[in-house]
């Protein structure tokens, strides 16, 4: 099974060759092609992608279970409290 990013780009590239050959036919000039591999950073917007905000990792003291997910408040294997892990 193909991944939607990689359908997305086949699908950009095909339509970068569509429009490059039509203006080959219309002007007769190949300098078209030269710019197909450019055109994803022509009509790129500012990549100014915030990074996803995850939850932090919450730990056991005792077991050493670890998790992200909010609705854990207490460790399911020995009930004890779960702290915000510290970097090791």
């Amino acid at each position: 099974m193909v991944g939607s990013r990689t359908l997305t780009a086949l699908v950009g590239i095909v339509a970068s060759l569509a429009i490059s050959v039509l203006l080959y036919l219309y002007t007769g000039s190949l300098l078209f092609f030269l710019l197909v591999p450019f055109v994803p950073f022509l009509f790129a917007t500012g990549r100014g992608e915030k990074p996803v905000e995850r939850p932090p990792v919450r730990e056991c003291s005792r077991c050493g279970f670890r998790t992200r997910d909010p609705e854990f408040e207490y460790c399911p294997r020995d009930g004890s409290r779960l702290y915000e892990a510290t970097d090791r």
